[in-house]
Order: C-alpha cells, then structure tokens, then sequence
C-alpha cells in the first residue's frame, strides 16, 4: 500500500519545480551515484503509478472517457510537446479496432481542418501537461466551442482545459528526474484503449484484417526465417 498522504505532500513539493531547469538543480545532485539515483527513480515511478491508478479506480473516469470514444462518429486525438508522443501512443492503439481515429499533428491534420467542421458527435482527446502549451488549450478550447466533447488527460484538476472536460483523466507525473514521469500516461493510454476495444464493435473483424494485410505486405519478422541466412541461389 502506498502511504497516501505523504504521496500527495511529495506531489504538491514536486509542482513547485516549475521548469525541467529548476528540477534538474534540485533533484540530480553530483554526490548521488547511479544506484542511489536509479532507486530514487524507481521508487517515484512506483508511487505516481499506484496513485494514478487508485485514484481512477475510485473516479470511473476512464470508463466514462471510452464510452464517449465508442459514442463519437469521429475520434481525434492532439497534444503538442510530450503530448504529442502521447497521442501517437493512444493513436496507435485506438487506430488498430476504431475506424474514424485522427491525430492533429499540424501535418496530415491541422487544427484548422479540424475546428472548421467540428460535430457534437465529435470527440477529441487532448493531453495538457505542465506547463501546459498555449496551442493545445486553444485547440481544446475551441474545439469545445464549437459543439464537440473534450477527454482531457492531464496532471492536474485546475490545468486550464480541466473546466470544459465531458471526462477529466487526471495522473500523477512526479519524477525523481529533471523531467515530469511519463509512465502513468502511458498506462492510462493502455487502459483506455483496452477498455474502449473491448466493447467496440467490429474489433475482431479489424484485428484479423490488419493480421492478414500485415502478412501480405511483409510487415513484420517472421519466427525462424533469418534473411541473412539465406544463401544465394547458384547461377543457373
């Protein structure tokens, strides 16, 4: 059991870093030795997963997030920084049993594409990390202007998109790095998908066609045949 209490302290203590530059003076210190820093490391990775985990256990947000993915015609998916890597992440789960997924990455999908025919059947997932990008609070917050729902997946109830959530996912990032901990958003991306695949019709009909064009296009490595095995045929 994590000790709760102390685990929050710890939390609010971390949020005052504000800046990576800030974290790194006060975290990675030159009298710590690899092993020290690796166990202090662990340690808050632990804590922020448990607590992030507990915490959704008890909020049924994440059920709530994936029913509106299943309720929406159209599901996209942005963040800029970190959360841009975030969204590729939930992208490449979701895409693989939903159709209608899209990821706002300013290239293939612009944000103006986007807010100029948003739906109330619309759904956009945005992730808003500290210290909380000027675009994706203007995407999130036009995009809620203009009828569609939010799934806001953040580190913090009063972040600035937290007010306008259809669902608010909230986990824990305190790092004993110079950098925020990225491995809650990652289960919480996990979670999501899993649950939102379970119940989404057309899952096994879409795995088992991404299966079979996989093999026909040599996607992957297959089990027992080493290419740099193979010997050359003989010049007839």
């Amino acid at each position: 059991m994590i000790d709760r209490a102390a685990s929050i302290t710890e939390s609010e203590r971390a949020r005052s870093l504000e800046s990576p530059q800030d974290r790194y003076g006060e975290r990675l210190r030159a009298n710590f030795s690899a092993e020290t820093l690796q166990a202090r490391v662990i340690e808050s990775e632990m804590r922020s997963l448990a607590l992030t985990l507990e915490e959704l256990s008890a909020s049924g947000e994440i059920p709530r997030a994936a029913a509106l993915i299943l309720g929406a015609r159209r599901r996209y998916i942005g963040g800029e920084g970190k959360g841009a890597a975030y969204a590729q992440l939930l992208n490449a789960d979701l895409s693989t049993t939903l159709s209608n997924v899209f990821v706002i990455d300013g290239r293939g999908l612009s944000p103006l594409t986007v807010l100029t025919d948003v739906r109330s059947s619309d759904v956009l997932i945005v992730f808003s990390m500290r210290r909380y990008r000027a675009e994706t609070i203007r995407l999130g917050r036009l995009f809620h202007e203009a009828g569609g729902q939010l799934v806001v997946i953040t580190d913090s109830e009063q972040a600035p998109l937290a007010g306008l959530a259809s669902a608010l996912i909230r986990v824990h990032t305190g790092s004993a790095s110079y950098a925020d901990s990225p491995t809650a958003v990652a289960a919480v991306c996990h979670l999501l998908s899993a649950l939102t695949t379970a119940s989404a019709k057309g899952a096994r009909r879409r795995l088992a066609g991404r299966d079979r064009y996989a093999a026909e296009l040599g996607l992957y490595h297959t089990e027992g045949h080493h290419p740099e095995n193979v010997q050359p045929e003989e010049p007839s």
